[in-house]
């Protein structure tokens, strides 16, 4: 009894606010595995839609939208009914928006230079794009562009807002830390370089995030960055090009017209 009582104690001393965020993370993540993942769809309702067309389509669409339910609608409503807090607080605003800006961009004029020389490696080729048959149809792709763009505001708030504006008032700038581990886990199946990478990108949209006060410069960088690998994935498939040099980009970049 003496062992319980302790326990309790310790129990009570715990940071409420820390604790509803954590184990709201561990929920979250877990009602995504079971109900709103691919994973759910190709075993629950794939069977009832495959003479679909655009059964991979309507595959990806169910995460994505599934997932903005997820990790952005189920957050919104902990935040405001359960942390009695406003979402603003959370990275829902634009807060320094002039140093969002800037520093998008120099983030962008690193990563897309990068993302070139990338995608000409057969890992990259192989994962990208993720729905094939935006290979062959533009308003394909941009559907399933839209639908990312989605399932990526709810993937910032989830990480750049929710947990890492929870945990702030508690760890500070270790949140940025904290958050980086669950972001750089659902990574893993990636190539391996993309893998690696995520610790350092998990790290970078963290201190956008904590510097701005806000997710969006987070969701800008992120979307133009998934937007760019699939669209050069696309035009490389396309010329059957992946060279790197300047004839290969003047080559793969006629495929737009």
């Amino acid at each position: 009894m003496g062992e319980i009582r302790t326990l309790f104690a310790k129990i009570k001393e715990l940071d409420r606010k820390v604790v509803i965020v954590f184990l709201s993370v561990a929920i979250l993540q877990t009602i995504s595995w079971y109900y709103t993942s691919r994973r759910f769809f190709r075993y629950n309702i794939f069977d009832s839609l495959q003479d679909n067309p655009h059964i991979y389509l309507i595959e990806y669409l169910y995460w994505f939208i599934g997932d903005f339910f997820t990790f952005f609608i189920l957050p919104v409503l902990i935040v405001k009914f359960l942390l009695k807090e406003k979402i603003k607080n959370y990275g829902i605003t634009f807060g320094d928006y002039k140093a969002g800006i800037k520093i998008s961009l120099i983030f962008l004029s690193i990563m897309l230079p990068l993302i070139w020389f990338a995608s000409a490696l057969p890992e990259f080729s192989a994962a990208y794009p993720q729905l094939k048959t935006t290979i062959d149809s533009w308003n394909v792709f941009f559907i399933f562009e839209l639908g990312l763009f989605i399932y990526l505001v709810a993937w910032e708030f989830a990480w750049r807002g929710f947990m890492l504006f929870g945990l702030e008032e508690k760890f500070g700038y270790y949140a940025i830390f904290i958050q980086m581990i669950p972001f750089l886990i659902l990574h893993n199946g990636k190539p391996v370089l993309e893998a690696f990478g995520a610790i350092i990108a998990g790290l970078a949209l963290g201190i956008l995030a904590y510097r701005t006060r806000s997710i969006f410069y987070c969701v800008l960088t992120h979307a133009c960055v998934m937007f760019s690998i699939d669209f050069i994935s696309i035009l490389r498939y396309r010329a059957d090009n992946y060279g790197v040099g300047i004839i290969s980009l003047i080559h793969v970049f006629k495929q737009i017209f």
